[in-house]
């Protein structure tokens, strides 16, 4: 029997929780913040501080973000903010509704469409992923490695490719196409990192191949099929998944990153078009909070997942006490609250969706950070988390 688990959030999601200050770079102060705030107060006990969450977005802009919006919901009540600008070229506050790019949130979509097949009976669970993408393994994968086990990053297969090693490498091929095949063939070409099942290791390969697997079973795009079991069911009109197309279109809040010269001065470098194609089922998403509140809600009310597949997402792997991913999610404890999610950032953007399975404290934000990969934690999420989880 896998073991069952009732405790918190991704290590990634609350890695912004703590961290000392950033040196404070050397460029010049963007425009005054912008911030806007709606609430419907609740007649539970477990009351949102307004106050405090106006004051996390009023602090943007600032060096470590350019704008900020936030969703926050609990038991009868709900919370949405603004602050900051929608670039650096003036004072325009930040767009309520801009579309962004989600990073890792992605695999949530991704476990769900995965899930959703296994409900109809297309995908098992506990088959070997070598049973439906047969050419893609070689010998050296000789244990086979279940479906599951690429959901809950147990599967042992090794980083695939990317197109550089540092910011500066990757910015300077920001337009260039790697594609998830080639990402795919270069992790399997490096042979196992260990047993399937041995140890959790997070890593964007697992949800790459299982991009292969659902296009493998169903014969048509994994874009085509995440909105057809996922998106349209959530009710999530402003996502997409961009492929190629390195714009974000439609209603966009410009995104930057820190950049450090030789001799010590920072300057900010505008990262918003870049072509995210090797990331794709792992990373590629574009939506708005809106859509990824609906997204929390949808899922964890059962309206998206059927509950016996849903519990895979609530469920982190047997014989590893440490792990804290499940399929799609990850957990933390804050307080006394068990809070399920996903963080993701790419250069330019920072995205959560987290909530309490009942769904009686939910957070959901995009902030446009200077330094979004970075793994030291930013305040202004830092600020955001700890105003909302009260």
């Amino acid at each position: 029997m896998r073991a069952r688990t009732s405790t918190v959030l991704a290590a990634s999601l609350v890695l912004a929780l703590a961290a000392g200050p950033l040196a404070a770079p050397a460029f010049a102060a963007p425009p005054a913040s912008h911030a806007s705030a709606t609430s419907t107060p609740g007649h539970g006990t477990d009351v949102l501080d307004g106050v405090a969450l106006r004051a996390a977005v009023d602090a943007v802009p600032n060096q470590y973000a350019t704008a900020a919006l936030v969703r926050v919901g609990a038991t009868g009540e709900t919370w949405r903010g603004s602050g900051g600008v929608r670039d650096l070229t003036g004072d325009r506050p930040a767009l309520v509704n801009a579309r962004f790019r989600a990073g890792s949130v992605t695999k949530v979509v991704t476990a769900a469409t995965v899930l959703r097949l296994a409900a109809e009976g297309r995908v098992d669970l506990d088959a070997p992923v070598q049973r439906y993408l047969p050419d893609l393994f070689t010998p050296e994968f000789r244990k086979p490695i279940s479906v599951r086990q690429l959901l809950n990053h147990t599967s042992g297969i090794q980083a695939g490719d990317s197109l550089g090693e540092d910011f500066e490498e990757v910015y300077a091929h920001r337009f260039d196409t790697l594609t998830p095949q080639r990402v795919a063939a270069s992790a399997i070409a490096k042979g196992p990192e260990f047993g399937p099942g041995d140890q959790q290791h997070y890593l964007n390969i697992n949800y790459t191949v299982l991009g292969l697997l659902i296009e493998k079973v169903t014969g048509r795009t994994y874009a085509a099929e995440a909105a057809r079991l996922v998106l349209r069911p959530a009710g999530m009109r402003d996502t997409y998944f961009p492929g190629t197309d390195p714009r974000i279109r439609g209603p966009h809040n410009r995104g930057y990153q820190k950049v450090e010269g030789p001799d010590g001065t920072t300057k900010l470098v505008d990262v918003t078009e870049w072509n995210q194609a090797d990331r794709w089922a792992a990373g590629d998403m574009i939506s708005t909070t809106a859509d990824l509140e609906r997204l929390l809600t949808e899922l964890f009310s059962e309206r998206i997942v059927p509950q016996p597949q849903l519990e895979e997402m609530f469920t982190t792997p047997a014989g590893l006490p440490e792990a804290t991913h499940s399929a799609g999610l990850a957990y933390k404890k804050v307080g006394d609250r068990i809070l399920w999610g996903k963080s993701g950032s790419r250069y330019g953007y920072s995205a959560l969706i987290a909530g309490t399975r009942d769904l009686s404290r939910t957070l959901v934000y995009s902030v446009n950070s200077t330094d979004a990969k970075s793994a030291e934690r930013n305040p202004v999420v830092d600020g955001i988390t700890a105003a909302a989880l009260k």
